[in-house]
């Protein structure tokens, strides 16, 4: 019987247990509020979850009971100034955890910084560039050493900008909220939320240990999908807006993210065996078309 664990159970690990209903015997989910535990409790589609709240500021008990019972550590929850929250909480029931075997931690490409558009892989030097990356990237190596201490893997997933069902371009064009932020030079890679799910699946069969880039093929400029999308829906794009006005209303996680300029590579994914379902923007956009969004 294989129990997962899920800490800050949101989009990436609903589509997880989504797609991938009997992959696990035992779900277990944490969300930072009651109401939100309550809704997790509900949701359709992934299976029963047994939904715990756990805001970062004490270890519940049921969640020390849940630790202990757990196989697959799945991590999602971003680290807060002191680090990780349940590795801060929780770092005796989970080395004490007679079950636990793997934990894998999603985080994010901005680790890497800026790169002036050049090519970067898991062994180029991150360069974080605002507090919130720094934390990122401590979090991650907080659980690297944790992993080592235990003799268990962690794999450290770093995700590319995640779109897939209800979240997408062509929600957002339907919705008039689409913007195409024009920032000469800029390039970002993505990724559908379909390849994070395998990518999840491929380590665990793997037993994975390390950092590993989960992106597509084709790092564009940032317009190139919401004009992609905008053909696919038979309307026209919006226009172009420059970036020196959007930033104006951007919050600082935003501008943080349009700060990081770089092409990332994803040959050690590859290297897993996982072949993309979506390896450009186009062929994933095309799913989320046909799978009814958009009409």
């Amino acid at each position: 019987m294989t129990t997962l664990l899920a800490v800050g159970l949101g989009y990436c690990a609903r589509h997880l247990l989504a797609t991938t209903p009997h992959d696990f015997d035992r779900i277990i989910g944490t969300s930072r509020t009651p109401d939100g535990a309550a809704r997790l409790a509900g949701t359709p589609g992934i299976g029963p979850v047994e939904a715990i709240a756990f805001d970062g500021t004490a270890l519940p008990d049921v969640l020390a009971e849940a630790i202990a019972e757990s196989d697959i550590l799945l991590l999602s929850a971003p680290p807060v100034p002191d680090g990780d929250p349940l590795l801060a909480l929780a770092e005796d029931a989970l080395a004490t955890s007679p079950r636990l075997s793997q934990v894998i931690y999603l985080t994010t490409l901005g680790v890497y910084g800026d790169h002036d558009g050049a090519w970067v892989d898991e062994e180029t030097t991150p360069n974080p560039g605002s507090d919130r990356l720094r934390r990122r990237l401590a979090a991650e190596a907080d659980w690297r050493a944790f992993g080592q201490r235990k003799d268990i893997p962690v794999a450290i997933l770093r995700l590319a900008g995640i779109y897939g069902p209800g979240r997408n371009a062509l929600r957002q064009i339907q919705a008039g909220e689409a913007r195409r932020i024009d920032k000469p030079g800029q390039v970002f890679n993505r990724v559908h939320a379909d390849d994070i799910a395998q990518s999840i699946r491929a380590v665990i069969q793997r037993g994975f240990d390390g950092i590993l880039n989960v992106t597509d093929d084709l790092p564009t400029a940032p317009g190139e999908p919401v004009a992609h999308a905008a053909a696919l829906l038979g309307v026209s794009p919006p226009p172009l807006l420059p970036f020196a006005e959007a930033a104006q209303q951007m919050s600082p996680m935003a501008l943080t993210f349009w700060a990081g300029n770089k092409r990332v590579r994803n040959d050690r994914l590859k290297s897993l065996g996982v072949t993309l379902r979506h390896p450009t923007y186009r062929e994933g956009l095309a799913a989320v078309l046909a799978e009814g969004e958009g009409r």
